[in-house]
């Protein structure tokens, strides 16, 4: 039977449709404010964030903020992920520990992450711990919640039959639940890089002396809202790199998978 599915367009027809997207946005955002159907005082300009946004990187003024935001996002993204992982793990094999758990785990989950931020810089101090802390409650049950998941899907029949042939219980780990998970732990990773960012911007706004959270903070402080979408604008593009790098990764790790055969890609 001939396949119904749609085919994908290529590579690069997607990217021109995606750049075509982001030019839209900024054309329509220029075209709103310089008729003044949008304030300028309150919306800013695409123009004005662009130039500001370049400025502060040519004066190099943002570097330094920026490196401290990012290593306060990659330690949260690393600590979290690595939790996550032992965790859900450990969850998944041990089904009374799970059972035992599970209540606090939702509670814990259940609490807005923004409460704990005062209570992180109370304990931690105003440096980046206080904000990598924030970032891996974030990370930690993204990635803990879907590798318990993907852990618990693997088929008992597959299990059986790896039993049967005398699979030990690191052949197991190895050959059976790792590669289960891995499809799983890579698909909240990509949630999970946005979220840590973001516990670091949010720990930075609320009390930091660096950082692209305390830029915008600043900005904010003195109306200056030029400054406040550039800040956006310069966290908006490093989460889409660093997500760019985690599906290369991905590509590598999982280059097993069956590919989709419905799209255009081969």
């Amino acid at each position: 039977m001939r396949s119904h599915a749609k085919r994908l367009p290529s590579r690069p027809v997607i990217l021109l449709l995606q750049l075509g997207v982001l030019i839209a946005f900024f054309l329509i955002w220029h075209v709103l404010t310089d008729t003044k159907i949008l304030s300028p005082f309150f919306f800013g300009t695409p123009g004005a964030v662009l130039a500001r946004t370049w400025a502060d990187f040519a004066s190099g003024v943002i570097w330094y903020h920026l490196g401290i935001t990012l290593l306060e996002t990659a330690l949260a993204f690393v600590i979290g992920t690595v939790a996550g992982i032992a965790f859900g793990f450990w969850f998944a094999r041990a089904p009374l520990v799970s059972i035992v758990f599970d209540p606090y785990i939702k509670a814990v989950n259940a609490l807005p992450r923004v409460v704990l931020a005062p209570i992180f810089a109370l304990w931690l101090g105003l440096g980046i711990w206080s904000k990598v802390a924030l970032g891996v409650t974030l990370v930690f049950f993204i990635v803990f919640f879907n590798v318990y998941q993907g852990v618990k899907e693997v088929s008992p029949v597959v299990l059986a039959n790896a039993r049967m042939l005398g699979a030990s219980s690191r052949d197991l780990f190895r050959h059976v639940y790792l590669p289960s998970a891995l499809s799983w732990v890579f698909s909240s990773l990509h949630t999970a890089v946005g979220f840590a960012m973001v516990g670091a911007v949010v720990g930075e706004y609320l009390g930091s002396a660096a950082g692209l959270g305390y830029r915008i903070h600043q900005a904010e402080g003195v109306f200056d809202t030029v400054g406040v979408f550039s800040g956006m604008l310069v966290l908006t593009i490093f989460v889409v790199l660093i997500d760019a790098a985690v599906t290369m990764i991905e590509k590598r790790l999982l280059h097993w998978r069956p590919q989709d055969t419905s799209g255009g890609q081969h």
